[in-house]
């Protein structure tokens, strides 16, 4: 379906679920199951609007959608945080990450106005070197050297079977790479594009950072082993 942004999709109802949410894919939707706004959504209505209804209020419409792709970004950097907090080799910036996670949560809660004037970008440019230093905390528990595909393009690369524990794949493109029977245990997969990738048989146990997204976009299977707080997309 080709529709400008902002306009109602045709197979909302009219209770705001998906008419065909069991048939995304089957409907020719694929890019609707690998969306996540991590929250984002259920705060804009409940919290920056006070449960406002869009339809019945249309004059919110407009600024309600453009505070979402803000807010989703400060929800996405939340999910960040918290993961980095809960790993344990990171516990010396333990104190420093719960700091952040208090002002991004904060900000959250801010007026659209407010959201609307955040420069992300930049919030972005001061969370990240905690998420770089939470990552090489993490990753240095695997011994050896490890391999640095930061920001790599790895598009359709032929990586099946291997060792890449404690890799730092974030930002990488991996559309369509093939990481079939992989370890990805430890390795860093902030913001890798993992659309059409094969991980069936990988083990992503403990791998740093991974989204659910990230797992909708990707092929796997029954035996790909995934981080604890994810699960296995239906489509698998």
């Amino acid at each position: 379906m080709s529709k400008p942004a902002g306009t109602p999709c045709s197979n909302l109802r009219s209770d705001f679920r998906c008419g065909i949410h069991g048939q995304l894919r089957e409907k020719g939707y694929p890019g609707c199951t690998v969306f996540d706004c991590f929250g984002a959504g259920q705060k804009v209505s409940h919290v920056t609007f006070g449960g406002v209804d869009w339809r019945q209020a249309p004059e919110s419409a407009t600024s309600m959608f453009e505070v979402l792709p803000v807010m989703r970004h400060l929800h996405e950097l939340i999910w960040y945080v918290t993961e980095a907090i809960d790993l344990a080799s990171a516990r010396i910036i333990h104190s420093d990450l719960r700091r952040w996670l208090e002002d991004l949560d904060a900000l959250t809660r801010g007026s659209a106005e407010a959201i609307l004037a955040l420069d992300i970008n930049a919030l972005r440019g001061e969370v990240n070197p905690l998420l770089l230093r939470a990552s090489e905390l993490g990753r240095a528990t695997v011994r050896g050297s490890k391999k640095d595909y930061r920001g790599a393009d790895l598009i359709g690369a032929r990586m099946a079977g291997g060792d890449l524990r404690g890799a730092s794949l974030r930002g990488a493109l991996l559309i369509a790479a093939d990481l079939s029977g992989a370890d990805l245990r430890q390795a860093d997969l902030i913001g890798a594009d993992l659309r059409g990738t094969d991980i069936r048989g990988a083990d992503l146990t403990d791998a740093l950072f991974v989204t659910q997204a990230q797992l909708n976009a990707a092929k796997g299977d029954s035996a790909t082993r995934l981080p604890h707080a994810l699960h296995r997309p239906a489509h698998w």
